[in-house]
C-alpha cells in the first residue's frame, strides 16, 4: 500500500476509534442524582457503599453479664469504649499534626533531584550539517529558607497551638459529657428497678386486699361488686408493672450504649438501696459556680479561641511587613558529547546559584487593612462568645443548685408519705377485715400507698440525679479522670 493511501485511511481509523469510545462511555454507568422526586433512589453505587458499611471495623465490647459493676466501673468502661470519646481524641491528633506542620515553617526545606536526558541534532558548521549527541546527567540540591517575617510564621505557630488546645479541651468536654450521660443512664435504671420493685409491692398489696375481699365475700360479709373492684385494682397494678418493666429494659439498652456496648448487652447494678446520698449540699452556691468558671472545658475551649483569633491579627499585622528568603541550589552536572567525526567527551564541574529573595507588597488596593479590621472583629466575636458562655454557665450551676435543693426537699417529704401511706393502708386493711371500713377505702389507701413508694423511687433516684447533674455543670465529674486522657 501507497504512503498516500495510508494517510486517506488514517482520518477514517480515527473516527471509527472515537465512534467507540464515545458508544462505550454511553453504556458505562455512572452516577448520578435521583430520576424523580416520588421514588427512592437506588443503583450500583448504592450497594457498594453498603458493601462498605458492612466492613467496617466493630468497636464494641461485650459486657460480663455476670459481674455486677458499680457507676465508677461504667463510667471507666465508658471512657474507653464510648465512640465519642474516640473521635474527639482523633480530632485531636489532627489538630496536633497541623501544629507540627506549622512549626517546621521554622526550619529550611531541603529538596533532591537526579535528572537525565540525552539530546540529537544536527548542527551545522562550516558548508555541511554534523551530527551531534549530549547525554547530561545532573544532581542538584534545592535549599529554601525564610530569614524573617515580622512574625507571620509565629503568628500561624500560636494559631496552630490555640487549636491544638480547643481540641483537647473540646475532647475533656467529650469526657465530661459521656460521664453525665453514663450517670443519667444509670439513675434512671435504678429509678426503673425501684420502680419496678415498688410496683412489685403494690401488686402483692392489691392480691392481698382481693383475697380479703373474696373470704369476705365467701362469708357473707362483702358484696360481689367489692370483689369486683379488688379484682380491676389488681389488674391495674399488673398493667402498671409490665410498663415499668418494658422502661427497665429501654433503661438498661440505654446504659448500655453510653457505655460502649450494644443495647441488647445485659448489665447487672448494683441496687439502689446499697447507694449512700448525702442529706445536704456541701459548698455554697458561689463555690459551685466560681470553681465551674475556672474548670469548665467549653469555657477553656473558649478562651482557646480567643488566643487563636488573635493569632490571625499578628498574622494579619504582619503581612504589611516584607518577607526575605534565601534560596541555594547546587548542582553537579557531568556531560558526554559526541560530535562526529570526533570521539566522546566528556566534562564535570561544580555549579550552583544562590540568591536572596526580598517580597513586598506595597499597595493591593485595601485588602490588608480589611484583613486586619476582620481578624480583630474575630478577637471580639471570641470574646464575647466567652462571656455569652460565662454567663450560660453560672445560670447552669444555679439550676442545678436549685434542683438538687428540691431534690432534698422532696426526699424528706417522700419519705414522710411514704411512712403515713404504710401505717394508713396497713390500718385500712386491718379495719376492714374487722368489718368497720368498706373497700372502697382499702383500695384508696392501697393506691396511696402505690404513689408514695413510687415517689419515694423517684426522690432518692432524684437526689443522686441532681447531684450528678451539679458536678457535670461544675466540670466536677471530670477533675479526677482527665488527667491520663489528653491526646
Amino acid at each position: 500500500m501507497s504512503n498516500s493511501s495510508a494517510l486517506q485511511l488514517a482520518p477514517l481509523r480515527m473516527a471509527e476509534v472515537l465512534l467507540l469510545l464515545l458508544l462505550f462511555s454511553r453504556t458505562v454507568p455512572a452516577q448520578s442524582a435521583p430520576v424523580s422526586a416520588d421514588h427512592p433512589w437506588h443503583a450500583p453505587a448504592e450497594f457498594s457503599i453498603e458493601a462498605d458499611a458492612e466492613k467496617l471495623p466493630d468497636l464494641q465490647f461485650h459486657i460480663d453479664s455476670t459481674k455486677t459493676y458499680g457507676l465508677a466501673e461504667l463510667i471507666a468502661l465508658a471512657e474507653a469504649h464510648n465512640p465519642a470519646t474516640r473521635v474527639d481524641w482523633e480530632r485531636a491528633r489532627v489538630q496536633a499534626g497541623a501544629l507540627g506542620v506549622t512549626r517546621s515553617e521554622l526550619l529550611p526545606t531541603l529538596a533532591a533531584a537526579a535528572v537525565s536526558q540525552t539530546a540529537r541534532q544536527q548542527a551545522f558548521f562550516g558548508s555541511r550539517f554534523y551530527g551531534q549527541e549530549i547525554q547530561e546527567f545532573q544532581v542538584a540540591m534545592h535549599v529554601n529558607y525564610t530569614l524573617f517575617d515580622f512574625g507571620a510564621r509565629a503568628g500561624r505557630i500560636n494559631e496552630a497551638k490555640a487549636r491544638l488546645l480547643a481540641a483537647n479541651f473540646a475532647f475533656n468536654d467529650t469526657h465530661r459529657q459521656v460521664v453525665y450521660q453514663v450517670q443519667r443512664s444509670y439513675y434512671r435504671l435504678l429509678n426503673s428497678m425501684g420502680q419496678e420493685a415498688a410496683a412489685r409491692s403494690s401488686l402483692s398489696n392489691a392480691q392481698a386486699v382481693q383475697r380479703a375481699a373474696e373470704e369476705r365475700l365467701a362469708l357473707g360479709l362483702a358484696t360481689l361488686p367489692d370483689v369486683l373492684e379488688a379484682r380491676s385494682a389488681t389488674a391495674q397494678a399488673e398493667y402498671d408493672l409490665q410498663a415499668i418493666v418494658g422502661a427497665e429494659r429501654i433503661a438498661r439498652g440505654d446504659l448500655a450504649t453510653a457505655v460502649g456496648a450494644y443495647a441488647t448487652s445485659v448489665i447487672c447494678v448494683q441496687p439502689l438501696d446499697q447507694l449512700p446520698a448525702p442529706d445536704a449540699i456541701g459548698d455554697a452556691i458561689d463555690q459551685d459556680i466560681n470553681r465551674a468558671l475556672g474548670q469548665r472545658p467549653d469555657l477553656i475551649q473558649q478562651v482557646a479561641e480567643i488566643r487563636s483569633a488573635e493569632a490571625g491579627v499578628q498574622q494579619a499585622k504582619a503581612a504589611y511587613y516584607p518577607a526575605l528568603s534565601l534560596a541555594a541550589i547546587p548542582s553537579v552536572p557531568s556531560l558526554y558529547g559526541l560530535q562526529s567525526p570526533y570521539p566522546w567527551a566528556r566534562t564535570t564541574d561544580f555549579v550552583g546559584e544562590l540568591r536572596f529573595n526580598l517580597q513586598w507588597t506595597v499597595f493591593d488596593g485595601g485588602a490588608r487593612k480589611s484583613r486586619l479590621a476582620e481578624a480583630r472583629a474575630e478577637v471580639r466575636a471570641a470574646e464575647t462568645q466567652a462571656n455569652v458562655k460565662r454567663n450560660q454557665i453560672a445560670d447552669e450551676v444555679w439550676t442545678a443548685y436549685s434542683n438538687l435543693t428540691t431534690a432534698f426537699q422532696q426526699r424528706q417529704t417522700a419519705l414522710a408519705l411514704l411512712q403515713a401511706s404504710t401505717q394508713s393502708y396497713n390500718a385500712a386493711l386491718d379495719s376492714y377485715n374487722n368489718g368497720v371500713r368498706n373497700l372502697l377505702d382499702v383500695t384508696a389507701a392501697q393506691r396511696t400507698l402505690a404513689q408514695a413508694r413510687s415517689a419515694d423511687v423517684s426522690a432518692r433516684t432524684q437526689v443522686l440525679t441532681s447531684l450528678a447533674d451539679l458536678a457535670f455543670r461544675t466540670g466536677d465529674s471530670i477533675r479526677t479522670n482527665n488527667a491520663g486522657h489528653r491526646p
